[in-house]
């Protein structure tokens, strides 16, 4: 057997390619993966920790080793690497594929540049974590999350099976869509939101300016529901300019949305303005409770702690006890009906409520989640 057949290079060493080379293992530990990273600290953290077999010294000297290539990078850094694979040539079949958030420019790059022996699959896996690099991997990250697949229009049938097959140990739900449809989709419950939290951001900025109290209570729930804007600014940039023309029209589609309310507003339409509450409330309480979406989600569980000395390190030596770990946990002072609470993160829903459960016997403190 041709060893190339059975080697994956994985270009990209952070959480993305880091989870993917694990799950990969898991299902399949006979199969050499190659690990390609600009930052030589992750290709050594990577190989540390047992997430890849070897080393490339560079994006070709894996290519050249390899079947099937997983580019876990920008989407500008993916088009980069896909002109080199096009220009490399290698003559046997090479099946690829990439996890970036934008699809259609993607795709249609690779139909236009790559052989007709390449078979070049879109790919999305809808979950991700609040933490980076290749430390944070996890083989579990993409349990019950969608992982979108756009396969280019040259794409046999067969390679996107063999992919299917290769990333069964995600144990992710696959979806096949259209680049076109992704994108689309992607825009209204990924991209926009990032834009409406970061102008959230930029508005109460401003206004601190002429009140200088904005920032003490914004810690509380203003800071919660704008969290996705103190995600990775280079990432967004590369996400908007890619799939500027469905951001477009999300821009017009937000601006008719903005008229229609600040309408109800101005003319005092007390019925209007309740029907608009109303059915917002109603759609967002339908929506999936604590599943994996295009935006991780946050497994936070709420304590009501009593005010005194070591209450803190009382409950994480409870949560370590039972080694349950946590991403991070913090006091909330100020927060629009909720005070004096404790905000414990945890990575999976399933530590959250082994934590909730722990915490109830422990302490016998008040828990509750924010859905």
């Amino acid at each position: 057997m041709n060893e190339a057949n059975e080697t994956i290079l994985i270009a990209g060493l952070g959480l993305i390619g880091g989870s993917i080379a694990l799950s990969i293992k898991k299902e399949f530990p006979h199969k050499k993966i190659i690990g390609y990273d600009v930052s030589n600290d992750q290709t050594v953290a990577a190989t540390k920790l047992g997430i890849i077999d070897e080393t490339a010294a560079t994006f070709m000297d894996g290519l050249n080793k390899s079947a099937t290539i997983i580019l876990a990078t920008p989407v500008q850094q993916t088009v980069k690497m896909l002109s080199e694979i096009a220009a490399s040539g290698i003559e046997r079949e090479l099946t690829i594929t990439d996890v970036g958030s934008t699809k259609q420019k993607v795709v249609d790059f690779a139909e236009n540049t790559l052989p007709s022996h390449y078979q070049f699959i879109g790919g999305h896996p809808m979950a991700g974590s609040h933490k980076s690099g290749v430390i944070a991997a996890k083989d579990f990250l993409f349990e019950n999350a969608f992982y979108i697949l756009t396969p280019a229009k040259t794409t046999h049938r067969d390679a996107v099976d063999r992919l299917k097959h290769l990333l069964n140990g995600t144990n992710a739900h696959f979806i096949e869509m259209t680049p076109e449809e992704h994108d689309a989709v992607t825009s209204v419950i990924s991209h926009f939101p990032h834009i409406v939290a970061a102008s959230l951001v930029h508005q109460a900025h401003h206004f601190e300016e002429q009140f200088p109290h904005v920032k003490r209570f914004a810690a509380g729930g203003f800071r919660d529901i704008t969290r996705i804007a103190s995600s990775n600014p280079a990432m967004w940039r590369d996400i908007l300019i890619h799939n500027k023309n469905k951001i477009l029209d999300r821009f017009h589609d937000w601006k008719k949305e903005i008229d229609r309310i600040e309408s109800f507003v101005k003319s005092e339409d007390a019925e209007s303005l309740f029907s608009y509450f109303q059915n917002a409330k109603e759609y967002r309480d339908g929506l999936p409770l604590r599943k994996k979406g295009a935006i991780p989600a946050f497994y936070d569980l709420y304590v009501d702690i009593p005010d005194h000395p070591g209450v803190i390190s009382e409950i994480t030596g409870y949560l370590a006890s039972e080694n349950i770990s946590i991403t991070n946990i913090r006091i909330i002072e100020t927060r629009e009906d909720i005070n004096g609470i404790l905000r414990i993160s945890f990575q999976t829903d399933e530590d959250r409520k082994r934590a909730e459960i722990c915490i109830k016997k422990r302490a016998n403190y008040d828990t509750f989640y924010a859905d």
